[in-house]
């Protein structure tokens, strides 16, 4: 037998704070575990002189009904805005449901009234309008607690999993919840016991980094509560009004290059991809492509192989669609001196980390191979100050001396190929 569920999708007109129901997905679950979605605009969303679609290629705004048999059959543009792994997790408790019971339109209709982008799902429509007020920074002690106890897998009060929301598709698999502060939104990063150093303050010091590089990194900074760091990132999908927040659309680079995370899907994870893809989306395709190899260098220079599609996005305000400000770049302590690669194909070499493949296909992101080099040399001056600016940032000398393999390993400033390994 068959089974098929429906929710609406809703989007937050961008420049507007009226939020409007704009598609009906409908997703049929097939005998041999399969999925089909099926996605139409409304009618009378198609009729608003200010609709936008959702994505301009695979969703354009016409009245086709269009079908999906990937991601669970989910579009794309539509799953960047459902909750990731750590959301799912807090769904799951509040459902008290185990995962393996819950369909992706379970996690969507129960996701964030505020999750990322300017999508909302419902059951049902009208979309409930909710009352909910957003956390503020003395709450964030209970906060870490409560995650800590989801994370144990023990029971939460109620009041707190309404408070621990799901968070968003970006932002990785960490403990997180959305803080309000100094009129601003934030995504408050909480520490795990697992962690092996303070991730929160390399974090925000990489990102500082990155800034000092040149790069248009998201706004971050320490809050300290009892013995515990947070990560504050400020969202880049809001912007505030004294009437409430502006929401800017988001996609992930995973969208825009028609990927998922199946293994025969890797051959489309690529930096030269994405770059091609900008020049369709952005609105500032040259600038955009000059940013994103900017950032390339920069992860493979401080060994951030945690750079998959997920982590890149692009956000769509009144005026269009752009890349995002950086973000989840975080330093990974690897052993090898000879080789290391990134999450995504950067040149003729695959995804080797090193200036030789970086400079290979740099025609791909608008620069000729001198203008390309003068780009990383710039990054390479400002990496070279990594120990100054994680001790500005309160990184314990520990933690500096465990992460230090990250930057510029001698692989990074290879300038010829990989030579092939004699049998």
């Amino acid at each position: 037998m068959t089974s098929e569920r429906e929710c609406y999708v809703h989007v937050q007109i961008p420049g507007t704070l009226q939020t409007v129901p704009a598609a009906l997905l409908a997703i049929e679950k097939l005998p041999d575990g399969t999925y089909v979605g099926r996605f139409r605009y409304g009618d009378r969303y198609l009729e608003r002189a200010n609709a936008v679609a959702l994505d301009p290629f695979e969703l354009p705004l016409d009245n086709r009904l269009r079908e999906f048999t990937t991601l669970k059959g989910v579009p794309g543009a539509v799953r960047d805005a459902s909750p990731d792994f750590w959301g799912r997790k807090v769904i799951e408790h509040r459902l008290h449901r185990a995962a393996g019971d819950l369909e992706e339109i379970d996690y969507m209709v129960h996701g964030p009234a505020d999750g990322g982008g300017y999508l909302s799902f419902s059951s049902e429509i009208p979309l409930k309008p909710t009352a909910r007020k957003f956390n503020r920074t003395h709450q964030l002690a209970a906060l870490i607690q409560a995650a800590e106890d989801i994370e144990e897998g023990k029971a939460v009060p109620e009041y707190l999993l309404e408070e621990l929301e799901p968070g968003t598709s970006m932002g990785g698999m960490r403990p997180k919840a959305t803080i309000e502060d100094g009129e601003r939104l934030w995504i408050g990063k909480f520490p795990s016991k697992d962690d092996p150093f303070s991730l929160q303050r390399v974090e925000c010091a990489t990102l500082k980094l990155a800034r000092r590089a040149g790069i248009d990194a998201a706004h971050a900074r320490i809050q300290v509560v009892g013995p515990h760091d947070v990560l504050m990132i400020e969202r880049f999908d809001r912007e505030y009004s004294p009437k409430g927040y502006f929401r800017q659309g988001m996609v992930s680079a995973m969208t825009m290059v028609g990927a998922d995370e199946s293994i025969s899907s890797r051959p489309r994870w690529s930096y030269l991809l994405l770059a091609d893809q900008l020049r369709r989306w952005s609105t500032k395709p040259n600038a955009d492509r000059v940013e994103l190899f900017r950032r390339m260098v920069f992860n493979a220079a401080v060994t951030n192989d945690d750079d998959h599609p997920r982590n890149h996005a692009l956000v769509r305000a009144a005026k269009g669609w752009q890349l995002s400000p950086a973000y989840d770049i975080v330093p990974a302590r690897r052993l090898s001196l000879e080789h290391r690669d990134l999450a995504l194909t950067a040149g003729d070499h695959g995804r080797t980390a090193s200036i030789f493949n970086l400079v290979s296909q740099c025609a791909r992101f608008g620069l000729s191979p001198e203008e390309a080099r003068k780009v990383i040399d710039a990054v390479v001056v400002v990496v070279n100050t990594w120990r100054e600016v994680f001790e500005e940032e309160g990184v314990a000398a520990k933690d500096i001396e465990y992460i230090a393999p990250a930057f510029l390993p001698e692989c990074f400033f290879r300038n010829e190929p990989p030579q092939p390994v004699e049998v």
